[in-house]
């Protein structure tokens, strides 16, 4: 799973190892979950499942029930199996190794071994090198080498590779260090293939990425009416110095549920506003589970993020996600017999594992 490959940058930057795969296997374009956001997308991934039925339905949320609101980066949130749950019911191994330590802590239930470059085992600093910063172009690679020679030492059936998109998050597809980034990423795909016998491999996105130009504050928007609302960014997770915690989606919880009708005509009539969609239609259009999502979802337009001024600035240069402008991702299968299975989304890694592979 690259972080944030939008297709564009397949498109701009040198790839040549990846170039081969999609040559010598397939490449597609295909189409993630809403909203476009890490949590939801990784949990499809390894679930096979929509968020309907897996739950992770963002990054934060508030619990209705509890009345707090928190970070969703515990196994203990998701409704459904994984494919490392399936894959050890089956008598078989699997390994998770991530950039970023929330999707070892969200993820990581159920593997043989799970291990981050913000939270490494002795193992991988051995064979990898202490890693580099989160937010650095290097990282990626160390997780990828630090799976390799993971995968050299024992026998794992399964394995799920998952970056970050700092890169993406600061540079353009047209920038310089993003042809530097991919080429980093690009060698390590390389040495990946080349180091482990009969690999099949897959390769997505969890969502593209868009330059963001205007930050529209919902609440002030609706309070202009007398319409009090709570304002849950759907994006917000611990790094912050990727995206400030501004998303192109967010969720509303209204105090006033009768209000709902009054919210949602001023939303449509916003300028910068996509969708303002109601709880029970919006679950239905993206295939969310109903009662973990706001009284209203709001999507903004591919220029738009949501957030309030009195906490953060919009960063100038500002790229994010989390609208449906995010939602397009490569797909390349590589090594494997993927023959008679269609791929549309990047839900269907997980399922293509779960029903040929594990099945």
């Amino acid at each position: 799973m690259i972080d944030g490959l939008d297709p564009e940058y397949l498109a701009t930057c040198p790839a040549p190892n990846l170039q081969r795969f999609a040559s010598d296997g397939f490449h597609v374009s295909g189409g993630g979950m809403m909203p476009s956001v890490t949590n939801v997308n990784n949990t499809t991934m390894v679930t096979g499942h929509y968020p309907a039925q897996h739950g992770i339905v963002s990054n934060y949320w508030l619990d209705r029930q509890a009345g707090i609101e928190e970070y969703v980066e515990s196994g203990e949130f998701i409704c459904s199996e994984t494919i490392f749950a399936q894959c050890r019911r089956q008598g078989g191994r699997s390994l998770l190794a991530a950039s970023k330590d929330k999707l070892r802590r969200l993820l990581g239930d159920d593997t043989d071994l799970a291990f981050s470059s913000e939270s490494p085992t002795t193992q991988a600093v051995a064979a990898a090198g202490n890693p580099p910063d989160v937010y650095s172009l290097e990282v990626n690679a160390w997780t990828i080498n630090a799976a390799r020679s993971a995968l050299n030492a024992q026998h794992y059936d399964l394995a799920f590779i998952a970056s970050t998109d700092y890169a993406m998050h600061t540079y353009g597809p047209d920038h310089p260090e993003s042809r530097r980034h991919i080429t980093i990423l690009d060698e390590a795909l390389g040495q990946l293939v080349a180091d482990i016998p009969d690999i099949q491999l897959l390769i997505t996105a969890d969502h593209g990425m868009s330059d963001k130009r205007r930050m529209l504050h919902l609440p002030a928007v609706l309070a202009k009416r007398g319409i009090k609302a709570r304002a849950i960014p759907i994006i917000k997770d611990h790094y912050v110095v990727h995206h400030s915690n501004l998303g192109g989606c967010i969720y509303l919880h209204l105090e006033d549920p009768t209000a709902l009708s009054d919210a949602l005509g001023l939303l449509r009539e916003t300028d910068g506003i996509e969708e303002a969609l109601p709880r029970t239609e919006a679950a239905e259009r993206f295939s969310l589970m109903e009662e973990r999502i706001g009284d209203i979802v709001v999507t903004g337009s591919a220029d738009v993020v949501f957030g309030d001024p009195s906490e953060v600035a919009l960063p100038p240069g500002l790229r994010s996600h989390g609208s449906s402008h995010e939602r397009q991702v490569p797909i390349i299968g590589y090594g494997g017999d993927f023959g008679g299975f269609e791929f549309r989304e990047n839900r269907d890694l997980g399922r293509y594992v779960s029903e040929r592979v594990l099945g």
